[in-house]
Formats: structure tokens, C-alpha cells, sequence
């Protein structure tokens, strides 16, 4: 008798490590889904092409461990310059640090869909705003062009930006599940916005991207960084998909 009884609490004993076990394994693959990925590695720009293009072009390069932005001195057409990802996404939080020139401007887009019907970047993919507040013009217009702004959408609640030349940490979320973005600079968040539906196109429609055929449209698409004919660097590049 004794020994059923030993033989049966055992047997419990085991049944709760496999499941103590299981759980745990379900927990790390969980985490492991949620993990931030590196979308540069400081070394070089693998994972990444210039918009409409194969590879990267020269204006791009790592120095120090950051990627930085040098425009041309003469430029023979308009043609963009931006580098996008070679992935696309949907649902993410993605952070960026990025220091900008004195008097530079610059951006990070989402939702950037390469096709010759569109030909830039920003006709389909809405912009985070990147600006030395102190000394572009652009910053006189109002704070939704302001850095950390969603350009000519939605302001800055506050301003947060450090000055040109010093780094700022930028945190973009975009989830199309809860129809929510946000915004947060040098941990402070400073906007808060309806990604898809009436509230979203009201804002595009207040905007100077209204009647743009493709804009904000894509729920999945490329990371943009801009070229805005300014010198402007980036570093700890990172991304997280939502579930």
C-alpha cells in the first residue's frame, strides 16, 4: 500500500515537471517571438538598399559604428537617395537613435511601398519628423514639424528633441491590431495617433498628402530613411513585431 502511494506521488511529482516544463518552454518561445532584432549591425548595411534600387548607394556608409547620410554636392535629378529595409512589416515597435546637422532635416517612415507608380518614399509612407528644431525653417511652421512630429499630422506634445549634434532616441509604435501609433523621444512620449480608419483619414485629409493616391494605404510595408540633402546619422537600429 505504501509503496502505491509512494508510486502515485511520484508520478503526480513528474506530471507537474513536465508541465512546470512545458510552460516554461511555451514562456521562452513567447519571448524569443518578442525579442527586438538588430536592422543594422554597426558593421555594414546588409539588410538594407536604396529605394528603388538593388544596393546601397555610396552616399551611405558606416563610420564609428553609426550609418550616416552625406548627401551630393550636385545633384543631376531629383532621384531619391532614402535607404529602406529589405524586409516589410506590420505591427511593430521600432527604435531608432539618430543625431542630426546643424540646420538638417530628415525622417523615418513606415509602411514605404516600392513601385514605379510611386517614386518616393513619403508618397506612400507616413514620416516621423527628424529636425534641428533650433535652426530649420521648418520648425517655424508648427509642431507637427517638429522633430518626433507625424508630419503635418499630428504635433509634438511636448519638445523633447536635444540640439543638433547630440544623439536622441526615438521609439516608434505602429499596431494595426489595437489601431494605435505612438511616438516616444528620449523617453518622453510625445504623441499618440489612429494608424488605420475615419480618424486616420480625417488627419490625412487635413493634411498635404490629401487626394495622394497610396498614402498611408499600406498596412505593410518598408522602414524608410530619408534623405533631405542634409548630413544625418543613425545608430542602434532595432525592431520588435507585435503579435
Amino acid at each position: 500500500m505504501k509503496k502505491t502511494i509512494f508510486g502515485l506521488a511520484l508520478l503526480m511529482i513528474l506530471s507537474g515537471c513536465k508541465q512546470t516544463n512545458k510552460e516554461e518552454k511555451t514562456a521562452e518561445v513567447e519571448e524569443k517571438a518578442t525579442e527586438w532584432v538588430l536592422l543594422f549591425n554597426s558593421t555594414d548595411l546588409s539588410g538594407w538598399h536604396s529605394y528603388g534600387k538593388d544596393s546601397v548607394m555610396e552616399h551611405w556608409t558606416v563610420e564609428n559604428g553609426t550609418m550616416k547620410f552625406t548627401p551630393p554636392t550636385e545633384r543631376s535629378d531629383n532621384s531619391p537617395l532614402d535607404i529602406v529595409t529589405d524586409g516589410e512589416y506590420t505591427n511593430f515597435e521600432l527604435s531608432v537613435d539618430w543625431k542630426i546637422s546643424e540646420g538638417g532635416n530628415s525622417g523615418i517612415f513606415w509602411g514605404v511601398k516600392e513601385n514605379e507608380k510611386f517614386g518616393v518614399p513619403y508618397a506612400t509612407g507616413p514620416e516621423i519628423q527628424i529636425l534641428d528644431n533650433e535652426r530649420h525653417p521648418d520648425a517655424k511652421n508648427g509642431p507637427d514639424r517638429m522633430a518626433g512630429a507625424l508630419y503635418d499630422m499630428i504635433p509634438t506634445k511636448v519638445e523633447a528633441a536635444k540640439p543638433a549634434g547630440e544623439w536622441n532616441t526615438c521609439v516608434i509604435q505602429i499596431d494595426h491590431n489595437a489601431n494605435k501609433g505612438k511616438v516616444t523621444l528620449n523617453d518622453i512620449k510625445i504623441s499618440e495617433f489612429a494608424v488605420h480608419g475615419p480618424e486616420w483619414d480625417a488627419m490625412v485629409a487635413d493634411s498635404k498628402f490629401n487626394g495622394w493616391d497610396g498614402f498611408g494605404e499600406f498596412r505593410t510595408g518598408r522602414i524608410c530613411l530619408q534623405d533631405h540633402n542634409d548630413i544625418v546619422w543613425y545608430r542602434n537600429i532595432k525592431i520588435k513585431e507585435l503579435k
